[in-house]
């Protein structure tokens, strides 16, 4: 069982990973990694994309500092839940409600919900690396209210 201060290191980190994750996708996805995320802005032809390497890499990252403080009893394992909590959140926004890699069939209602589907539309609708906005995942900004 986490201590007070693990959890707190816990939802810190996932905080922090929204920061961390637009400042990737802004400067260094839609930049030197063109390559990898460009897959993600055309037309998808598998389930799999190229840019789903960028999520494996938070994932390794997150088990090695899991399993090094276990076997430490060091608090960067919190480190490594907290990038796990955003990868699933993450995954469950981004991946099954906006991008139905998962198939459902709901309407979402809730506003939030609604706001970040079409942040996330106006950013897909440059398919170039360049002109692109909203590159958040968890947060898009009222002005993107429907």
């Amino acid at each position: 069982m986490p201590s007070l201060s693990g959890i707190g290191i816990i939802l810190f980190t996932v905080f922090f990973m929204e920061g961390f994750a637009w400042w990737m996708h802004k400067y260094i996805l839609h930049g030197p990694l063109w390559f990898l995320h460009k897959s993600h802005h055309t037309p998808r032809t598998s389930w799999w994309e190229l840019n789903d390497l960028v999520s494996l890499i938070y994932g390794i990252l997150a088990a090695v500092f899991i399993v090094y403080g276990i076997l430490s009893s060091h608090w960067i394992q919190y480190i490594g839940w907290g990038i796990t909590a955003y990868g699933l959140l993450y995954f469950t926004f981004h991946d099954v409600i906006i991008h139905r890699r998962i198939k459902i069939r709901y309407k979402f209602s809730n506003k939030y919900i609604r706001r970040l589907i079409r942040a996330h539309k106006v950013h897909h609708k440059h398919l170039h690396k360049e002109g692109s906005e909203a590159f958040g995942f968890l947060y898009a900004s009222k002005k993107y209210q429907p």
